[in-house]
């Protein structure tokens, strides 16, 4: 697809409705010299919609293309699909399921440049961790399931009085799968992968401010022999295509990752049918730093919290630091932060890229006021940087916010983080736990007994001591509080997409000899 087209606001920034021609054509756009199909992929095959919307890229603000707008009649068509392909798939073999998965690991590190390429034109963020972590991560998403999967059995086996327990994972249903844009192909397959490896088939709703690895995906899944049906893709809005996809009796599980207003919407369609849900609904997350930590170590780290322009939802966006050494940290972190490179995110050198859309820079540049307005003090940032305009917003640093402000306790998802100090133990952990999320923590010291004290009292689904963003994933990874429902990872991921089982066996009893014909039991 040729033509560009600049940004126009549109209201509440949805994706704006293209013409189309109809259903039976399959449309392609092309992204840094990269095929991409913008239809459905359902049934095993390509499916257009007679409505498309506009997918711009946050670069530069041009239109890439013009994707599929899929609504009930294309949900249910999916749907459908996945159900008739269920039984097909929960007979197969858990060795061939895990065999398929590998081969889809296999066709992902193949094309981990194409796919790091169209992921960064669109959604923005930094290709060079595209390549080096982002798409890798994705194979092993496959990767790891396929093998655990294989270790399920027996694993948990026991006795009691006697008798035998032999615990089973069976295969639940369709699973339907709502992504996020700031790591779609990345999150996304962190639930199809095990939703597969349970004998699940799979529904994903891609986000629509950056769908287009989702269908390279689907590609990916044919080429490794995956059965048709197996693997749905519907492109469309979270408010038509996500919301007949959430309320679909025919639907067994329900993973969502984004905001928590949307996940409430998700719990309320998803209780009608009593259908389980998943929810990771993004954080708050506090960075303590105490005095004796190392300080060039803290200093880099918190000074990562900016990655991605701030839209993740992991961030330690709340630096909370030892009054003892307030003033010598946020002196460096402000001579840190002035290095940071900020530009076109294709570039080598570019350390931050832009935020997502227009809608969703005024959303941050609200909250820059906003805070300004509340009394906290802006150090650095704030605004567009004037360089480069567009959808580029500075990294920001406010201090002297007031105590439950909302620049403290709701999430920007943006490059705009606080500090604050404290004087001793209780307050640090009195700050971090003030919000509504409960999603992550990082703690910087260097007496491993503090960090365990503080640990234990820190409201969140991981803590990390040192360290951030290590991610293993055979450890249970969900959110606290406003930040979630569930934990998935390792057998966690498989105790949500699988119905457990508990079969328990009497042990067997002696056999008696039979009376002879005509004797009676008791008599001779």
């Amino acid at each position: 697809m040729s033509r560009r087209r600049p940004y126009r606001s549109y209201p509440n920034d949805r994706p704006r409705p293209v013409s189309a021609e109809g259903p039976t054509t399959s449309e392609r756009t092309v992204v840094e010299e990269i095929a991409v199909s913008t239809d459905h992929w359902i049934g095993g095959e390509r499916v257009a919609s007679t409505e498309r919307f506009e997918d711009v890229s946050p670069i530069d603000e041009r239109a890439i293309a013009d994707v599929a707008r899929g609504g009930s009649a294309e949900v249910r068509a999916a749907v459908a699909a996945a159900r008739d392909a269920f039984d097909g798939w929960r007979r197969t073999a858990p060795k061939e399921r895990a065999e398929i998965l590998h081969r889809i690991a296999d066709g992902v590190e193949s094309r981990v440049a194409e796919l790091a390429a169209v992921e960064t034109r669109d959604n923005g963020s930094l290709l060079r961790s595209h390549l080096r972590s982002v798409m890798p991560r994705v194979a092993r998403n496959f990767r790891f399931f396929a093998d655990r999967l294989l270790e399920l059995e027996g694993s948990v086996d026991a006795a009691y009085e006697g008798n035998a327990e032999h615990v089973t994972w069976d295969p639940a249903g369709v699973t339907v799968v709502i992504s996020p844009w700031n790591a779609p192909l990345m999150l996304a397959t962190w639930r199809i992968a095990p939703a597969l490896a349970a004998g699940n088939t799979v529904v994903q709703k891609p986000p629509e401010w950056a769908p287009l690895t989702a269908s390279l995906l689907a590609d990916v899944a044919r080429s490794a022999g995956l059965p048709d049906g197996v693997f749905n893709v519907v492109q469309g809005l979270g408010e038509e295509a996500g919301a007949a996809l959430t309320s679909d009796p025919g639907v067994a599980r329900i993973a969502f990752t984004g905001s928590v207003d949307t996940g409430r919407l998700v719990a309320r369609a998803a209780a009608e049918h009593l259908t389980p849900v998943s929810l990771e609904l993004g954080g708050k997350s506090p960075f303590l730093i105490f005095a004796d930590a190392d300080p060039d170590a803290a200093l880099a780290q918190a000074i990562n919290q900016f990655d991605n322009a701030g839209q993740v939802c992991l961030a330690g966006t709340r630096l909370l630091i030892d009054e003892r050494i307030w003033d010598d940290f946020i002196e460096r972190f402000t001579e840190a932060a002035a290095e940071i490179r900020q530009g076109d995110p294709r570039k080598e050198t570019t350390d931050l890229g832009p935020l997502i859309t227009r809608a969703h820079l005024e959303r941050v540049e609200g909250f820059v006021e906003r805070a300004k307005a509340d009394g906290a003090r802006l150090v650095f940032g704030g605004g567009v940087a004037p360089e480069l305009g567009g959808l580029y917003h500075r990294p920001t640093l406010f201090v002297d916010a007031p105590a439950g402000s909302e620049i403290l306790t709701k999430e920007v998802f943006g490059p705009v983080l606080t500090a604050q100090p404290f004087a001793d133990e209780d307050e640090a952990v009195a700050l971090a736990n003030a919000t509504d999320f409960g999603l992550a923590a990082t703690v910087y010291t260097s007496d491993l007994a503090r960090a365990q004290r503080i640990s234990e009292r820190l409201v969140a689904g991981t803590v990390w001591v040192n360290c951030f963003f290590v991610r293993d994933l055979n450890a249970p990874f969900g959110g606290s509080k406003d930040s979630g429902v569930g934990r998935e990872g390792g057998v966690w991921s498989f105790d949500f997409y699988a119905d457990v089982k508990n079969t328990v066996v009497a042990p067997a009893q002696p056999t008696r000899d039979r009376p002879a014909e005509g004797e009676q039991e008791g008599r001779t």
